[in-house]
């Protein structure tokens, strides 16, 4: 698919039309972009110093409404992944650090309600396209799992040709198409609902700086250059095939995560590198994907979430890009992995025409949770206690200028299960250093021997987490852990009946409790 930049803006202005009075009486379609590593400052609406030209994204900024305090509940995928569809933090599951595999069981049971489980039972047409990286059940030559994925050989007894057992069909989902991990994580099948389209044929690997992925069981439909583009082309199929009926779309794309492939006409177009040319490609197709609604009448009542799962990742070459003046972190500490703001702070744009006349920014608190009690909010819905336990609704933000959400505090997670809690001005971070990826780091913590085990910023004072706190302002160190432990013990951030987490023995650890006290 080329790209037609002309045709697409001239289909953006056209956006402002009136809606037909079949799409006035329906409920408004949905659809939830997720990137994959997009770093707050990648998109020029966040960062007037950036480089990477954004112009699509933009537009939906100047057409909608710019979250600049807005989060992902996790500094890596696969938790924010869960938080996004099931409204619920994402250490409250058994995966109290990292990421699944491409191999992984489903972390999501069944019975648990989702945003497209509760949409569904409002009459929606629910599509996922993309990364889904939540983990399934493959079919198995043997009784065991054998082996986690991140070795080929964990591979051998997989039996690509049986049926996919609890996957994103059996979640809410009426259409499901993707594959099961990151883009760098074999095994590199697509799927669709539950059934792999192609056996694998092959074993692949690429070990290029920016182009490299994991050895794995490759099928011939599957190259990897062409999956961004060919999961845009399937979100686009499954927009003309739902247009007459209110839908609501999750596309998960694996960009600009790595491998970094932007495709040949896109190669060398940011004059800065590939990662930088890979996100120019991905603000693209979102023109296009946008061009498609404006085409197929139902712009108007559509509304467009677009954010990324967490900070960029550094495989994205800070330096290279430091050194042509850009920095995908924006002014904030650190990058993805990392409990500082560079981990977790994400754009965050809503674009709805019916509903949102003009350009606004909010600089009230928004987290990745927050998409089921939002959903529940626009359809009516009464949620249970045991349903979206850290989600709040930000649809009266898009409703009125003076709208405000309830939340009033976020709990952050590092990729090592480290915990930070957000509220007001001041972040209270429970470990010494990154906790992540970017310095310090938890070896280089214990090699320091010399960094407070917490730290205390002040966000509006000091957005770049330089000077800490601990050891001046301890009534808010004391108040803001006293906040935390309420919400672990509780099992809900959200009021309503306490509900259970899995075992909660590592969360106490991390705050410095022993269970009981």
């Amino acid at each position: 698919m080329k790209s037609l930049p002309i045709l697409f803006l001239s289909l953006f202005l056209l956006s402002d039309c009136s809606t037909t009075p079949e799409e006035d009486n329906r409920p408004p379609n949905i659809i939830y972009v997720l990137a994959d590593d997009l770093g707050y400052g990648d998109l020029s609406c966040y960062n007037e110093q950036g480089k990477i030209p954004t112009p699509y994204l933009d537009q939906l900024a100047q057409q909608g409404v710019r979250f600049t305090d807005a989060h992902s509940s996790s500094a890596v995928c696969t938790p924010t992944r869960y938080s996004t569809l099931t409204g619920r933090y994402n250490w409250r599951t058994r995966l109290k650090s990292g990421v699944l595999t491409g191999k992984s069981k489903a972390l999501i049971p069944n019975d648990r309600s989702t945003v497209a489980s509760l949409l569904k039972k409002h009459g929606y047409r629910t599509g996922f396209v993309g990364k889904w990286h939540l983990g399934w059940d493959w079919g198995l030559t043997t009784d065991t799992l054998g082996g986690t994925g991140w070795q080929a050989v964990d591979f051998d007894n997989m039996d690509f040709s049986k049926p996919i057992r609890n996957n994103p069909n059996d979640l809410g989902f009426d259409y499901a198409y993707g594959h099961s991990g990151s883009l760098d994580m074999a095994p590199y099948v697509y799927v669709e609902n539950g059934k792999v389209t192609a056996l694998p044929d092959r074993i692949t690997v690429d070990t290029g700086k920016y182009t490299w992925w994991r050895e794995g069981p490759t099928a011939p439909d599957f190259i990897h250059e062409q999956v961004t583009p060919h999961f845009f082309e399937k979100a686009m199929d499954f927009i003309e095939n739902e247009k007459d009926s209110s839908f609501f779309l999750y596309l998960a794309l694996p960009s600009p995560h790595t491998p970094i492939l932007p495709t040949e006409e896109w190669l060398g177009k940011s004059q800065l590198n590939p990662y930088a040319d890979f996100v120019m490609m991905i603000d693209d197709y979102m023109g296009q994907l946008k061009a498609k609604l404006v085409e197929s009448g139902i712009d108007q009542n559509t509304l467009i979430i677009f954010t990324s799962d967490n900070g960029c990742s550094p495989q994205a070459d800070f330096e290279v890009l430091g050194e042509k003046g850009h920095d995908p972190s924006y002014i904030f500490r650190g990058h993805k992995a990392d409990i500082y703001e560079g981990g977790h702070r994400v754009p965050y744009l809503v674009h709805w025409p019916a509903q949102i006349a003009d350009s606004r920014t909010s600089d009230q608190f928004v987290c990745s949770t927050d998409l089921f009690a939002t959903c529940a909010d626009l359809v009516g819905a009464t949620v249970a206690d045991n349903e979206g336990e850290d989600s709040f609704s930000f649809l009266p933000i898009l409703q009125n200028t003076a709208g405000q959400t309830d939340r009033q505090d976020i709990i952050h997670h590092s990729i090592n299960g480290s915990f930070a809690i957000r509220k007001g001005d001041y972040k209270l971070i429970m470990s010494a250093g990154s906790a992540g990826w970017s310095f310090p780091t938890p070896k280089q913590v214990q090699a320091l021997d010399s960094l407070p085990p917490i730290q205390l910023y002040n966000l509006q004072k000091d957005p770049e987490e330089a000077t800490n706190l601990q050891a001046t302002e301890t009534a808010q160190v004391e108040a803001l852990k006293a906040l935390l432990s309420s919400y672990i013990t509780q099992g809900r951030s959200t009021p309503g009946a306490p509900q259970e987490n899995d075992p909660i023995e590592r969360e106490w650890k991390q705050i410095g409790f022993v269970k009981g006290e």
